[in-house]
């Protein structure tokens, strides 16, 4: 059968409701610094260092097996859905390709089991390009179901692979790896980039993570950015050797070993003081990455007692964060609101890709 495009129906599924249904959540993250130097070449050059933590926000998918051959994908964030025969070949063509490029690759996975029809939904808490990682979580947690589907008991570090190798390579899509280690493992990680990653999970005092909760704020632009042009824009300076752009890597580099040693030694002032560093530094690596919008909110948050703050993704649009005095966030988060972005509060989630068997 052709594969096929159509909206997202709200009549019942018809796969066969007697089987369990497999679901699973990847978190979505913010980056405290380190941001762009996960992108190649540079950590093949230099090695890359990136300091992040999990929320809790999260994509979610849920896959219902069905009988007849058939497959169906439909996102709620999205409106619409595919459909196709399993042993189809599919065709990426803008409309759903992560779970498609992740069904055609998990499908001739060594040891993988003989595919079968299913549907999938998926639904995510932030939009794509919030710089929350979110498309990197659908990723991994379309990984999690359909490889539970075909048998394969996959590693953290093969889930997180994987999710790389589909977005840059089968689907071409320019970034870097944080996004998919950090929704595989969770939690709070120092993430090294050379010819390999390395993901250190941090042991980070409960009391500091409580005070991080009181003392921080989430703010949408309520503009998803493209990264894809910040990023192209980014490693061409580099790879033509502009000082400014090498200082602004570099820098973020040294600052994520720096929030780190703050991070675990509970020193929360510290941090707040070394994000606002760590935005100084990134907006070198590109000028897209700064918006008047994303200059006007950080700087009258840093007037009203923000430490510090940020973008938490590439830059240009998104969300940024931002650790406050804690007398002063509700200030803080005022003036953002009155400016018209989206403020909001957020607990932190320890733990990374997660599937389980559902009961409808």
């Amino acid at each position: 059968m052709a594969q096929q495009s159509h909206l997202v129906s709200p009549e019942p599924v018809t796969s066969d409701l007697r089987r369990p249904v497999l679901r699973a959540r990847a978190p979505l993250r913010i980056s405290f610094a380190g941001g762009g130097t996960d992108v190649a070449p540079f950590p093949e050059r230099e090695g890359g260092a990136v300091l992040s933590a999990t929320i809790s926000a999260y994509s979610y998918c849920t896959l219902r097996p069905r009988s007849d051959g058939q497959v169906t994908i439909k996102s709620l964030d999205y409106g619409y859905s595919v459909g196709f025969n399993v042993e189809d070949d599919l065709e990426l063509d803008g409309q759903l390709d992560l779970p498609k490029a992740t069904i055609a690759r998990l499908r001739q996975y060594p040891g993988a089991t003989a595919a079968t029809g299913f549907d999938l939904f998926i639904h995510t808490n932030a939009p794509p390009g919030s710089g929350l990682g979110s498309s990197s979580a659908v990723m991994v947690a379309v990984i999690g179901v359909v490889a539970q589907h075909l048998g394969l008991d996959l590693t953290e570090y093969e889930v997180a692979e994987l999710a790389y190798r589909l977005e840059r390579e089968d689907l071409q899509i320019p970034g870097g790896a944080q996004d998919q280690y950090a929704a595989s493992f969770g939690g709070f990680n120092y993430i090294e980039f050379t010819d390999q990653v390395v993901v250190n999970p941090l042991r980070i005092r409960d009391a500091t993570i409580h005070e991080l909760e009181h003392n921080m704020l989430l703010a949408y632009t309520g503009n998803t950015r493209v990264s894809d042009h910040i990023i192209d824009d980014q490693v061409s300076r580099y790879e033509r050797g502009e000082e400014v752009a090498l200082e602004g890597l570099r820098a973020q580099k040294e600052l994520a070993a720096e929030m780190k040693l703050a991070l675990v030694r509970g020193e929360v002032d510290t941090l707040g003081r070394l994000l606002g560093q760590a935005w100084d530094e990134k907006r070198k690596m590109s000028d897209r990455i700064a918006t008047p919008l994303i200059d006007e909110a950080i700087t009258k948050a840093l007037s009203l007692g923000a430490l510090g703050g940020k973008v938490t993704g590439a830059g240009g649009g998104g969300h940024l964060v931002f650790i406050c005095e804690f007398e002063r966030r509700h200030v803080v988060a005022e003036e953002l609101t009155r400016m018209g972005l989206g403020v909001s509060e957020f607990t932190f989630s320890r733990e990374g890709l997660v599937t389980w068997r559902g009961q409808s």
